[in-house]
């Protein structure tokens, strides 16, 4: 085999690594990307989740706070 094409041999087999490369950084950034949405999509569901138990808590105060009244005026009514 003579130096040229063992040189051109050389070459297409580098070309050939930088092509895996890049194809497996790609494959990286896209399943980072994708893990990423996959965070976000978790996160804004926790939210809205908090946010359903925080209108439960509140409105179960607001009924212990009508039965407190009621009772109050209930005993007062008793005198």
């Amino acid at each position: 085999m003579s130096a040229m094409n063992m040189q051109q041999l050389i070459n297409s087999m580098e070309n050939t690594i930088k092509l895996q490369a890049r194809a497996s950084a790609e494959k990286r950034a896209r399943r980072a990307e994708r893990e990423q949405k996959e965070f976000e999509e978790k996160l804004m569901r926790a939210a809205a989740s908090q946010m359903e138990l925080d209108g439960l808590a509140a409105k179960k105060k607001g009924t212990d706070a009508a039965v407190r009244r009621d009772q109050l005026i209930g005993l007062m009514g008793g005198f």
